[in-house]
């Protein structure tokens, strides 16, 4: 009677502790994310990702556009992109011209760079291989990447203007981008592993900051990256925002709950440029543009990013300021970054 007794009495409690348990860590939870005091605004560092593919794409003169980004509004910190379609356009052949060339610019004006490299590396179509591997198989186009990761980095190696090596781009998000293979975080690990065996820098490993929970990606580099999008847009729902759903805090509590301080997280993406509507961006009126940015919502997502507590982030979206700019007669979004660097 005595043990049955006991036993009940412990179901009984479990029953009333568990859901005042659950309550409590919700409470705690909503506190976090939503009390102002979690969210204030800190010193922070600021930069942007350069992609000469797409500044071509938007019909500018690439290197007119880059040295603009960095002469006009004096970005100091830069996250450039070794694409191998470009680099190894025919197997064993290498060609690191256009690389060389924003590197050496970067380094003229004591610019830092974060260097993504791997075959998925940002903007779209995110995996960006060269045509004489797609009848590759998995192993043979594996050995491959490692290759080219040996090529570049010791290529570059020796350029101090280099502070840190990104290892892929959101390399485990399955579910954008075409790409040949499924994630494989066996392989990614293999890659981390040889960049560091020819360098020492520190490595970064990105992620999706919305749609991904980090618990794959956020002890592999060294530093870890997050990206960062306010407004979004899908077929079936349209424009989408997320000022509602996600704090500030909301990502520097998912950082704590997977073991990194601030001080180890970048913001390798902050949205600051629209988001257009079936992959269709260059063609848009500016009504449509606007729906997803303009001058009030970059300075928004600047603010939102500052009340993060994380040190660094990345603007995505200054070859599209430059085009507003050059294409369209409006300069705004232009403006707003420049005062960011020109304070």
């Amino acid at each position: 009677m005595v043990s049955f007794m006991t036993k009940r009495r412990k179901i009984m409690l479990a029953i009333i502790l568990i859901p005042t348990g659950l309550i409590a860590v919700a409470a705690i939870f909503l506190a976090f994310l939503f009390i102002p005091a979690f969210n204030q605004p800190k010193p922070m560092t600021f930069g942007v990702t350069f992609s000469e593919p797409f500044a071509k794409w938007l019909g500018l003169d690439a290197k007119k556009a880059y040295t603009e980004i960095l002469d006009d509004l004096q970005v100091k910190d830069l996250r450039l992109i070794a694409y191998w379609d470009e680099i190894e356009p025919q197997e064993g052949v290498y060609d690191f011209s256009s690389l060389d060339w924003q590197i050496a610019e970067a380094e003229k004006r004591g610019a830092n760079i974060i260097l993504a490299i791997g075959q998925k590396v940002p903007r779209w179509p995110e995996c960006h291989y060269p045509d004489w591997t797609k009848n590759f198989k998995k192993e043979d186009f594996q050995e491959k990447i490692l290759t080219l990761l040996r090529e570049t980095v010791n290529r570059y190696k020796d350029k101090q203007v280099i502070k840190m090596w990104q290892v892929e781009n959101e390399p485990l998000v399955f579910f954008f981008g075409k790409c040949p293979f499924l994630p494989d975080r066996s392989f990614l690990k293999q890659e981390i592993s040889l960049v560091r065996g020819i360098d020492s820098r520190p490595t970064l490993v990105t992620d999706s900051g919305e749609l991904s929970t980090w618990l794959w990606t956020s002890g592999l580099g060294d530093y870890f990256g997050t990206t960062m999008y306010r407004v979004v847009w899908n077929p079936v729902i349209g424009f989408f925002s997320y000022d509602y759903i996600f704090s500030p805090a909301f990502y520097r509590l998912k950082a704590f709950l997977n073991g990194l301080t601030p001080a180890k997280v970048i913001i390798s993406e902050l949205q600051a440029e629209s988001w257009g509507e079936n992959g269709q961006l260059a063609t848009l009126p500016l009504e449509k543009l606007r729906k997803s940015m303009d001058s009030a919502r970059l300075k928004k997502n600047i603010d939102f990013a500052s009340r993060t507590g994380f040190k660094e982030t990345y603007l995505w979206g200054a070859e599209y300021w430059y085009w507003l700019k050059e294409k369209k007669g409006d300069d705004s979004l232009w403006q707003i970054a420049k005062g960011l660097w020109n304070k």
